[in-house]
């Protein structure tokens, strides 16, 4: 489990096909704790560190994850978010993020507004009734706020810390980010499908 709060900006150093993942290598400052097998969060995608070694370590992209992620824009030189899993005797400062992407939103606007910023995001339209004013939403494994809903997509305020300590520095209205709703919203709608009888919400798995 993540909290949205980013520990380091890293850069994409290769991308490499392998049949049909993608090898992912990434280089960072902070990477202590990171070992072998374990699990980090790369711009709100939880990712399995198949090597690390020093500075850097290497991920692999399935199909499923180009899929549902914007990773499929990712360049070597392309920055990403980064973030270890909560430690349990560890402050929980965001929200809780799981690393489960749930869709691709597009940067509609950006305003600079003097040393901070307003985000316009167009969320794809599932992830519409997730939003809500004050809500917490995951951009690029990013804890923000939702500052307003509208008909085109949601606003979120960036903070100059945010701005300077994320890859939010380099957005430009165009570009696509990964989108994480609150889970505790996705719990609530499958409570209320059910009339409050999880069983009633169940699919056929076969």
């Amino acid at each position: 489990m993540f909290t949205g709060i980013v520990e380091d900006v890293g850069t994409v150093r290769e991308l490499a096909r392998e049949g049909e993942t993608v090898r992912l290598v990434v280089e960072a400052a902070t990477l202590d704790g990171l070992s072998l097998g374990g699990s980090i969060s790369v711009s709100g995608c939880c990712l399995t560190a198949v090597a690390a070694e020093g500075r850097t370590f290497t991920a692999q992209l399935t199909p499923e994850t180009l899929a549902r992620t914007a990773f499929a824009d990712l360049r070597e030189g392309s920055l990403v978010n980064l973030e270890r899993p909560l430690r349990a005797d560890g402050r929980f400062d965001g929200h809780i993020v799981q690393g489960h992407v749930d869709g691709v939103g597009r940067i509609a606007d950006l305003r600079r507004l003097g040393s901070s910023a307003e985000l316009v995001i167009e969320p794809p339209p599932d992830l519409e009734k997730y939003l809500v004013a004050k809500g917490s939403i995951a951009v690029d494994g990013i804890s923000l706020t939702v500052a307003a809903v509208g008909d085109s997509g949601f606003a979120v305020a960036v903070i100059p810390y945010t701005l300077e300590k994320t890859t939010l520095r380099a957005a430009r209205p165009g570009g696509r980010v990964n989108l994480e709703a609150d889970v505790i919203a996705k719990y609530v709608e499958r409570l209320l499908a059910a009339g409050g009888d999880p069983r009633r919400a169940r699919k056929s798995l076969t």
